[in-house]
């Protein structure tokens, strides 16, 4: 299935694109006037020069790719992070250094993955207790190791 997404693309790149058939996430680059250094443990704010609009009902999420993050230990920071349909500002991508080196990002670079989602608005329905399950309150490893 497809959505149509209309772009504004003010960046020196081709537009993220799938790389396979089947891949779920789109490939965004860096959009660099000059290379960007983060040293260990360090965050940027890393633009993109694309600028969406979402149809209603639908996200876009910046993801980690995995490579950069299991070579290098670059991963985006609040991953996945949201754009939601009414945001027109250009796209950024924290991404954080959890090496114990500098790395460098340079324009075009591949730094994350968007992937577009379909989402559900939730309507609260206040209740004084839940229901029971076996489950119940048992959480963070309550099954095993």
């Amino acid at each position: 299935m497809e959505v149509q997404i209309n772009v504004v693309n003010k960046s020196r790149h081709s537009l993220p694109q799938y790389e396979t058939l089947m891949s779920a996430g789109m490939d965004v680059r860096a959009n660099l006037d000059t290379p960007l250094t983060i040293k260990s443990l360090e965050r940027a704010l890393v633009p993109t020069g694309l600028f969406i609009s979402l149809p209603e009902g639908y996200e876009m999420q910046i993801r980690p790719r995995s490579g950069l993050a299991a070579k290098n230990g670059i991963t985006v920071l609040n991953a996945p992070g949201t754009i939601d349909a009414d945001y027109r500002g250009e796209i950024k991508v924290i991404l954080v250094n959890l090496s114990d080196s500098e790395f460098v990002i340079n324009d075009g670079e591949r730094i994350a993955q968007m992937v577009v989602a379909r989402h559900e608005r939730a309507r609260w329905n206040e209740v004084k207790e839940l229901d029971e399950t076996q489950r119940g309150a048992g959480g963070f490893g309550h099954t095993g190791k």
